[in-house]
């Protein structure tokens, strides 16, 4: 496969990524990471480190797009500052071990813990089962706990962590427009440190494809955030115009295909 129709898959990509993130209000993620295991597939990439390969790379992009996120809700000023601050802590070092768990796992026994996990955002979203709002004052300890183990998950599936965060801070109090916020913020130093970390574990090894430094594949990476941010942008538009139980029940039942794909 040549590098131009290489590079020309992973636009198309990224622009579908971006407009289902932007239409069903979800990070990219959970849809980036399926895809590219197909797309390693095709090319060629070693099945044993093909799903590593897609967590990493799928952090990588969030880092850019978290971090325009992130920039959007400080500007709005629905990021809360303290909450961040207090999570941050556990953010970094969870996601840091959840990258070195991801390391000790085989790409069978990780794909197969990300359809489950992917299964159960399915169910949550046919269900239609929103965060419950709480008045919980948790404390500094308690907060770095949570972003330890929202780190962590992120960091092994390769998610920005909204999926965990946002409920966690709406049982803290938060109203759904500072949840949302603080949530995109966190997404950033998930992404970042794990995205790091997963260069330093797969340094060096054999069976990495050419483009690739560690669990990073950078022509994927390149083509993802190039095309994702504008599309993102289109499915925001689109989510304004189709209904949101339709909207709802269609990604549900896309994700519940995506996770028994990667159980069967």
């Amino acid at each position: 496969m040549s590098l131009l129709v290489t590079l020309i898959g992973y636009l198309a990509l990224g622009a579908a990524a971006g407009t289902m993130a932007g239409l069903f209000g979800v990070g990219g993620g959970l849809i980036i990471v399926p895809a590219l295991v197909f797309a390693f597939g095709l090319q060629g990439v070693d099945a044993s480190i093909a799903m590593h390969l897609a967590v990493g790379t799928s952090l990588a992009t969030i880092v850019v797009t978290g971090a325009s996120s992130a920039w959007a809700h400080f500007q709005k000023g629905s990021i809360h500052q303290p909450w961040f601050l207090a999570l941050l802590p556990g953010l970094m070092l969870g996601a840091v071990a959840g990258v070195f768990v991801a390391g000790t796992l085989s790409g069978g026994l990780l794909g197969t813990l990300f359809g489950l996990f992917v299964l159960g955002v399915a169910v949550k979203m046919a269900l239609g089962l929103s965060p419950k709002a709480g008045a919980a004052r948790p404390g500094r300890l308690a907060m770095g706990v949570a972003g330890a183990v929202i780190g962590g998950v992120s960091a092994l599936f390769g998610i920005g962590g909204g999926t965990l965060t946002v409920p966690w801070l709406s049982r803290c109090g938060a109203s759904m427009t500072q949840a949302v916020g603080t949530s995109a913020a966190c997404g950033l130093p998930i992404a970042l440190f794990g995205a790091v970390t997963f260069i330093v574990v797969g340094w060096g090894h054999a069976l990495l494809p050419a483009g690739a430094t560690g669990f990073v594949m950078w022509p994927a990476f390149l083509g993802i955030v190039i095309a994702s941010v504008p599309f993102a942008r289109v499915g925001a538009k689109l989510a304004h115009v189709l209904p949101a139980h339709v909207l709802r029940l269609a990604f549900a039942a896309l994700l519940a295909l995506v996770g028994l794909r990667f159980l069967l």
